[in-house]
């Protein structure tokens, strides 16, 4: 069985992205990691090299910084990866640099792309999601956070990048049939130094957002407001990634939250509620569940 890792990353040390730990979380079931590798104020291409000679591949890009419309050039950079996946791979598996695999998964999702590996009628597989956010002890549990989301394709032609490359289409737009599989995908990408994050959030929003809705929406405060930013939050009581223990070993800020004081509206309450307690997911889902 082929497998083939991919990613994109631009500007990761500046804004702390954990990708170093990112693409070694699936190393061990890749057989090569492909990461395109925008050009970038530090010195992010020089870490991704570093990494693992032997399987990493990196393409060097320029991003396109007119594209300022929901987000497309991350799918773009995600294509220009996808595209250079060896046409011999049984599947390829995708990461975004702030997302990180619990070494407790591999053998699950090994097993799953064993398993799926002749079956042409899976397109994809797909993985839970913890989202973390303001600290490594929170996670964001309000309905407007995908709980779900395709990391796993079986690479074609005809699969793509969706918008701004939360996940996969193929064709003329059309939903990726797909297994869901008992592992999780691990976002940090709302866990941040309150500094750090605010340039982030002023950096990031501009590929989906004009200069005048940062201003606005954002603004020039030196440090990002998370509490403003909550709906509802969780205790997180599990483990992480061994490969996440520097980055939380070196937080040097404090956050917590009072998980009683929830902010959700009376729809996302109801639509929480009908999830649980019926098993019903009402949330936007980009992909067709095989059973």
């Amino acid at each position: 069985m082929q497998v083939t890792g991919f990613s994109f990353v631009k500007d990761a040390i500046i804004y702390g992205y954990p990708v170093e730990a990112s693409i070694r979380s699936i190393l061990p079931l890749c057989d090569s990691f492909i990461v395109a590798v925008g050009k970038s104020q530090d010195a992010t291409l020089d870490l991704i090299q570093s990494i693992d000679p032997n399987k990493i591949i990196v393409i060097e890009t320029i991003w396109d910084e007119s594209l300022r419309v929901g987000g497309k050039v991350l799918a773009q950079e995600t294509n220009k990866a996808l595209a250079a996946v060896p046409a011999n791979s049984d599947w390829a598996f995708y990461l975004q640099a702030d997302e990180v695999v619990h070494e407790k998964y591999l053998d699950i999702i090994y097993q799953a792309m064993l398993r799926y590996k002749d079956d042409t009628r899976i397109e994809g597989l797909l993985f839970h999601y913890l989202h973390f956010f303001g600290s490594y002890e929170y996670v964001a549990n309000s309905p407007n956070w995908y709980d779900k989301e395709v990391r796993i394709i079986r690479p074609c032609s005809q699969i793509y990048s969706y918008k701004d490359a939360q996940g996969f289409r193929k064709g003329n737009n059309q939903k990726l049939k797909v297994k869901l599989i008992d592992a999780y995908i691990y976002h940090y990408g709302w866990v941040k130094d309150p500094v750090l994050m605010q340039k982030k959030q002023r950096n990031f929003n501009k590929y989906w957002h004009e200069d005048e809705w940062i201003e606005k929406n954002i603004g020039n405060s030196a440090v990002y407001e998370y509490e403003k930013n909550i709906q509802s939050l969780a205790k997180f009581d599990g483990t992480h990634p061994a490969v996440m223990q520097p980055f939380i070993q070196n937080q040097n800020w404090h956050f917590e939250f009072d998980i009683s004081k929830s902010k959700l509206t009376l729809k996302q309450k109801i639509k929480r509620n009908i999830k649980k307690y019926l098993g019903i997911d009402l949330g936007y889902k980009n992909y067709k569940i095989l059973t």
